[in-house]
């Protein structure tokens, strides 16, 4: 019996996450860190609002077997690039730090396709960075899913991304296109817990698309 960490419940992928964890026999705890309630009650669920500003508050808290993480924000809602990075990237490596400080033993982190340090793009180079380092923190595994453009029904309007799921849609069986057709936050969500319970020989591995896709089928 694990105990299962997630930062980030209340997102398109993180609210998919936590009833699946609820559900799965081989997890007796779900803790979950966030600034504000996921508004889920269960047996299983234990809930730490957390100021991710005052770490001394909360970092005893990071404690269990698998760290979860599906969090993060748009450039719009941030209101900056340098917004968007303290809450993607700062908060993220945060709490992936103090878990492995506090034994946590695996991380399974939504990334992005393309995510590079070196990206010209800022978003890409982000989301580079943080698999980078959250790399070196010495978990016995990291697990890095690179979902492309992800469908479902969020709590916040976010127009810009429905124009994209519709485009990308329309143009996935375009030769080089097809990869960055949309996957469902629901499917993203199946296939971190099929990904943690594998068994693989290597310390960090990527899943794309295609094998996220395969994945959420063997749920």
């Amino acid at each position: 019996m694990k105990t299962a960490i997630i930062l980030g419940a209340t997102g398109l992928v993180g609210s998919q996450l936590l009833p699946l964890l609820l559900k799965d026999d081989e997890i007796s705890k779900v803790r979950v860190l966030g600034r504000r309630s996921c508004g889920v009650t269960h047996d299983k669920i234990e809930e730490i609002i957390i100021d991710f500003d005052q770490p001394e508050d909360w970092a005893a808290t990071v404690v269990g077997d698998v760290l979860f993480c599906a969090f993060g924000t748009t450039l719009k809602k941030a209101g900056s690039k340098e917004a968007q990075y303290k809450i993607d990237y700062h908060y993220q490596y945060l709490v992936a730090r103090l878990a492995a400080e506090n034994g946590v033993l695996d991380c399974v982190l939504v990334s992005s396709p393309g995510a590079s340090p070196d990206s010209r793009i800022f978003y890409s180079r982000m989301k580079g960075e943080l698999d980078r380092d959250i790399s070196k923190l010495g978990f016995d595994r990291f697990i890095i899913i690179q979902p492309s453009v992800l469908e479902g029904d969020r709590p916040e309007n976010r127009g810009g991304e429905r124009i994209g799921i519709v485009l990308a849609k329309a143009l996935q069986w375009i030769p080089g296109i097809r990869k960055y057709r949309p996957i469902s936050g629901e499917k993203v969500a199946k296939s971190m817990i099929v990904a943690y319970k594998s068994d693989f020989p290597f310390q960090i591995i990527i899943y794309g698309l295609e094998e996220l896709h395969k994945l959420s089928k063997s749920f």
